[in-house]
C-alpha cells in the first residue's frame, strides 16, 4: 500500500478530534485536508480530489448527511461517517445518501484505519500494491494471490472470483451478484458457472470441507477468515 498517494478529507466541528485524526493519519503517510464545517468541505472537494472523506454527522449548519449527498454527486469518493449515535435510522439515512461505512464514537484509531483500508480495497484497488487479508496476499499489479505464503495457479477468471470473495469476506454473495461483478452485467451464461469455478477454487485451496468458502444454502457463498 502506498499511503502517500491517498488523499483523505476530514470534516468535524470538534477541533480536538480533527487535530487527533489529522496527526494520526499524517503519521500513517496519508495526505490529509481538514474542514471544520460542511460548506468548507464541499468547496475543498473541487481542489483536493480526495479518495476518502471522513464526515462527522452532527455539525451545525450543513450536517454530515447533506455533505455526503453533495460530495457523492461531485466526485468518485468513499465516505465514512462518524456518529455519536448508534441509531439504525441514522445509518439507513446515510447509506441511502451514499455513505459507504459508519464508525460510532468513541472509536479506536486502529478501527478507523481498518475501515479506511477496507474502503480502499473495494473502491480504489489501483492505489494498492499488495493487500494482505487473513491468509491471502493479493497483488493486483501482478494478478497474483498467495494463500498461506504459497502462490496459487489461477486463471484470470479464477483470480477475479477469488479476489472478489476474499475482499468481501464475511459477506454472503449471491450467484447473481457474483456473475455481475466478476463476469459482467452482459454475461449471457448460466449461474451454475459460479458453482463450477467455486469448486475449482476449493480444490486449489484444499478446502475439501468447505470451511473456507462456505455455501450458504439458498443465498450464495461466503468466505470466513480468522
Amino acid at each position: 500500500m502506498r499511503p502517500g498517494d491517498i488523499k483523505i478529507l476530514l470534516v468535524d466541528d470538534e477541533a480536538s478530534i480533527l487535530q487527533f485524526l489529522e496527526l494520526g493519519l499524517r503519521n500513517e503517510g496519508y495526505q490529509v485536508m481538514t474542514a471544520s464545517d460542511g460548506l468548507t468541505a464541499v468547496n475543498l472537494v473541487r481542489e483536493f480530489h480526495h479518495h476518502i472523506a471522513i464526515l462527522d454527522v452532527m455539525m451545525p449548519g450543513m450536517d454530515g448527511f447533506e455533505v455526503c449527498s453533495m460530495i457523492k454527486k461531485m466526485a468518485h469518493t468513499s465516505v465514512i461517517m462518524l456518529t455519536a449515535r448508534d441509531e439504525i435510522d441514522d445509518r439507513v439515512k446515510g447509506l441511502k445518501l451514499g455513505a459507504d461505512d459508519y464508525v460510532v464514537k468513541p472509536f479506536s484509531f486502529q478501527e478507523l484505519l481498518a475501515r479506511i483500508e477496507a474502503r480502499l480495497r473495494n473502491q480504489f484497488p489501483h492505489l494498492l500494491n499488495e493487500v494482505t487479508i487473513g491468509p491471502f496476499r493479493i497483488n493486483d499489479q501482478r494478478k497474483e494471490i498467495l494463500f498461506n505464503d504459497s502462490m496459487l495457479s489461477l486463471s484470470n477468471t479464477e483470480y477475479d472470483l477469488l479476489r472478489y470473495l476474499v475482499i468481501n469476506h464475511g459477506i454472503v454473495l449471491s450467484k447473481s451478484k457474483i456473475l455481475d461483478e466478476v463476469w459482467g452485467y452482459d454475461f449471457g451464461g448460466q449461474e451454475n458457472v459460479v458453482e463450477v469455478y467455486v469448486s475449482t477454487l476449493r480444490d486449489k485451496l484444499e478446502d475439501d470441507d468447505h470451511v473456507l468458502i462456505r455455501t450458504i444454502r439458498g443465498a450464495g457463498y461466503r468466505i470466513d477468515l480468522p
